[in-house]
């Protein structure tokens, strides 16, 4: 029951994939060229971070309350309906649409970060890393094809008489929709009530009134994941939302552009059974501690980097990459492991909303530290609040007697 579970949320991530990397690398280049403000560009990213913060919310109760496949149908229909929006905005050449149109765009992302935990459900405690870790590498497929498909799909609408721009967002409409229609007809039983019956804790739900919060603070180690989890997320939105602006200055084409990002979207997927493993063998705060160096690297290496120079960039936004994925899958693991499975899903569905309020706020604050300074001081932001990261996990590793 496990694999079949695992390999229908691989699916339904692979399709995921195609659309959330396409929004991410044409969302704040076309929002800028259509509003021709930096300014506006670096909101829509933003926005979709803000959708998934607003989608993990009711994508978290309703899993809670009637099990994954509802939820993760939800998040997933809604990312379509957002895709659909923004084929829209860009036919009326409306950025103020499309922004709003980013919002509902974003639940597929909170559908996706969602997945992951869908996967340890049912998996043996000492496998929980690495089951989640499949899930998430999975994007990899989607993630990568995704941008590279961008200018295809340009070529695509401007034959069918359509506004070249529509293209790529057009096929994340299609892919968000197949991946909903793939969770609702293969995601059955339902990972998180089966383990529920499993552990007969259907029948005896925790006390009325009892919250997210109240559940994780009883755990320190879930406060240090979902902390942990967030301020990842925020370096790692905040660097790479301002990259394809930053390319765009010197003149980097679209392709070019989306093959940068392709190569970070990589980074954060590909070697996600890795961390898995490591976690699951070494403990969950090492591997924490790595992502965590990862994030110093990647500002200092990419923060300095001219927009002319795209290779530099782009070893700069693999480390960027690499280093979410080691503190998503480790802290994710930490939280999982912390929690009783009849608070989980909830405060799994907290830490989601915390990362991407914290993603919302990295896109803001680095658009407004390029606005002040340039896009060497936002690499160096990054880098210093990543030191602080590691210290935070390396003296909580030492507080609790190892580093696991």
């Amino acid at each position: 029951m496990q694999r079949r579970i695992v390999a229908v949320l691989v699916v339904a991530q692979v399709l995921g994939g195609i659309g959330v990397a396409t929004g991410i690398a044409l969302a704040s280049l076309t929002a800028a060229d259509l509003s021709g403000s930096d300014v506006v560009g670096g909101a829509a990213l933003t926005a979709m971070v803000v959708g998934t913060a607003l989608a993990a919310l009711p994508v978290s109760r309703l899993a809670a309350r009637s099990g994954r496949r509802p939820a993760l149908v939800l998040g997933y229909g809604a990312g379509a309906v957002g895709a659909a929006g923004a084929v829209g905005a860009l036919a009326l050449g409306s950025w103020p649409l499309l922004l709003v149109a980013l919002v509902p765009f974003g639940a597929a992302s909170a559908a996706g970060l969602a997945a992951r935990f869908a996967a340890t459900d049912l998996a043996e405690p000492g496998a929980r890393a690495r089951a989640l870790a499949v899930v998430v590498w999975a994007v990899t497929v989607g993630a990568v094809a995704g941008p590279n498909l961008a200018g295809p799909m340009q070529a695509v609408a401007a034959g069918l008489g359509m506004v070249p721009a529509t293209g790529p967002f057009l096929l994340a409409a299609v892919a968000f929709a197949a991946a909903a229609a793939v969770v609702g007809a293969g995601l059955r039983p339902d990972p998180l009530l089966l383990a529920r019956a499993r552990e007969a804790l259907a029948a005896a739900p925790p006390a009325p009134g009892r919250g997210a919060w109240a559940a994780a603070r009883e755990h320190p180690a879930a406060l240090l994941a979902i902390g942990a989890i967030a301020v990842s997320h925020l370096l790692m939105v905040g660097l790479m939302s301002l990259t394809p602006v930053h390319m765009d200055h010197g003149g980097a084409s679209v392709s070019l552009v989306g093959l940068v990002i392709s190569l970070h979207v990589a980074g954060m997927y590909v070697l996600s059974p890795v961390f898995g493993a490591l976690a699951d063998r070494w403990g969950r705060r090492p591997v924490l501690a790595v992502g965590a160096a990862l994030l110093v690297t990647a500002g200092l290496v990419a923060g300095p980097a001219a927009p002319t120079d795209p290779v530099v960039l782009a070893v700069g936004l693999v480390a960027l990459g690499l280093g979410w994925s080691a503190a998503l899958v480790a802290g994710s693991a930490l939280l999982t492991d912390a929690v009783p499975l009849a608070d989980r899903a909830r405060v799994q569905g907290l830490s989601d909303v915390t990362m991407n309020v914290a993603g919302a706020c990295g896109g803001v604050l680095a658009g407004v530290v390029v606005a002040v300074g340039d896009f060497g001081a936002l690499g160096f932001s990054v880098a210093a609040l990543a030191v602080g990261l590691l210290a935070v996990v390396v003296a909580g590793g030492r507080r609790a007697g190892a580093l696991r």
